[in-house]
């Protein structure tokens, strides 16, 4: 960027001049010549003074409007990027979402940061998503979810998808880090639940994990009593009390919580009310493969009741 040079030029001295010549004729007052000449000096430095600080206030309030128009920029940009991609997600765009969201991959914004996470776990979750392809994509969305969380501690989503991200790589790096992560992906699932009590998907999310130990078995059950004094456990009965919180919260809000629901009073012995659920399961509008892998799932576990 070009800088700009403002170049002041001195005063003309002829007034100068001339108060010396007046002053000589007069007598040779040559202290009255000085003392003219010290007030036409202050003079002039003092204009130097005002016009240095006239171009010292345009120039700070040209950059106060530039940078207020920058952030201003800036933040007009991150909503039209996020209104992009809940838009490609709520079409099942997954991968055109996911392409979005990488050419922002640097950006230090929570809200942009935890939604390509989301993207990139959830590309991971296509069946045509290679096994390499999947692991390298579940990594990547533990990096975005783990930065997201040092940009702002405070944002439910951060927590939420941090825990999810959490236990993808446990697949990958055994049962005992699994395990060992368990207590930590509980915690921040309750922190997500806590910072908001109306999203669904961390309800449903803390009675997945819920699930998880209720039905955990017994040679993991021993990994985990090796881990911790005090091995993580629940009850189905739990899991249950969550996933009708989530229906509370938000009604037919995803598939997954419907199956869950069957599945459970399955285990609780309840066919009764395990065929209600399994039965809205297999009628829920298919919108994403995952929706149509619960269906099916749903539909084998009616035909085996």
């Amino acid at each position: 960027m070009a800088t700009a040079v403002i170049i002041l030029r001195p005063l003309r001295r002829g007034a100068a001049w001339a108060g010396k010549r007046l002053l000589s004729e007069a007598g040779g007052l040559r202290r009255g010549w000085r003392r003219q000449a010290q007030v036409f000096g202050k003079l002039t430095l003092f204009r130097r003074g005002l016009a240095l600080s006239t171009v010292s206030y345009l120039s700070y309030e040209a950059y106060n409007s530039i940078s207020h128009f920058a952030v201003v920029h800036a933040s007009v940009k991150v909503e039209e990027i996020i209104e992009q991609a809940d838009y490609l997600y709520g079409s099942g765009e997954t991968e055109k979402l996911y392409q979005l969201l990488t050419q922002h991959k640097s950006s230090e914004d929570a809200e942009i940061l935890w939604r390509l996470a989301r993207a990139s776990r959830d590309l991971a979750q296509l069946s045509s998503t290679s096994a390499e392809e999947k692991k390298q994509l579940v990594y990547e969305a533990l990096e975005y979810a783990k930065k997201a969380l040092e940009k702002n501690e405070s944002n439910f989503a951060v927590h939420k998808w941090y825990a999810i991200c959490i236990s993808d790589v446990g697949d990958y790096e055994g049962i005992k880090t699994k395990i060992a992560n368990a207590y930590v992906i509980k915690e921040h699932f309750q922190k997500a639940i806590e910072l908001n009590p109306k999203d669904a998907t961390s309800i449903h999310l803390m009675g997945i994990w819920c699930y998880s130990f209720a039905e955990m078995p017994w040679y993991q059950s021993k990994i985990a009593a090796m881990l911790f004094a005090t091995p993580p456990t629940s009850t189905y009965e739990e899991a249950l009390s969550y996933f009708h919180k989530a229906e509370e919260a938000d009604p037919n809000f995803y598939s997954k919580n419907l199956l869950l629901l069957g599945k459970t009073y399955l285990k609780l012995k309840n066919k009764k009310m395990a065929l209600l659920w399994l039965t809205k399961t297999r009628d829920y509008p298919a919108h994403t493969e995952e929706d149509k892998q619960v269906q099916k799932e749903a539909v084998e576990l009616l035909n085996s009741i």
